[in-house]
């Protein structure tokens, strides 16, 4: 079973984020975020969907377990994983300079 607050702690502490700017790029308040920490609440649906758009992955991508889904080397799923924690402008300037290469 997958520990939801955990993981929401682990894409926003790869980001560098603080719990307020995980509200700023979700579009939740802080004090909601922060809720869930100090009552060991699980956010609902809804507010778990804005999350992932903050983090730019699916709802599926959050939940995975199983990164061997689809069949890639161990160097695209490190590349994947790495540009999974980029924000949407790095994730494109990215994908143009590997354009250009």
């Amino acid at each position: 079973m997958i520990d939801i607050l955990a993981r929401i702690s682990e894409y926003r502490i790869k980001r560098n984020w603080t719990e307020y700017q995980l509200a700023e790029e979700s579009g939740l308040t802080q004090s909601t975020i922060s809720t869930w920490y100090r009552k060991d609440m699980l956010p609902s649906l809804s507010s778990l969907e804005k999350i992932c758009n903050a983090f730019g992955i699916t709802m599926s991508q959050f939940f995975a377990t199983d990164v061997n889904i689809v069949s890639l080397t161990d160097i695209q799923q490190d590349l994947l994983s790495e540009i999974s924690y980029l924000s949407k402008e790095q994730q494109v300037t990215l994908l143009e300079f590997l354009k250009t290469l």
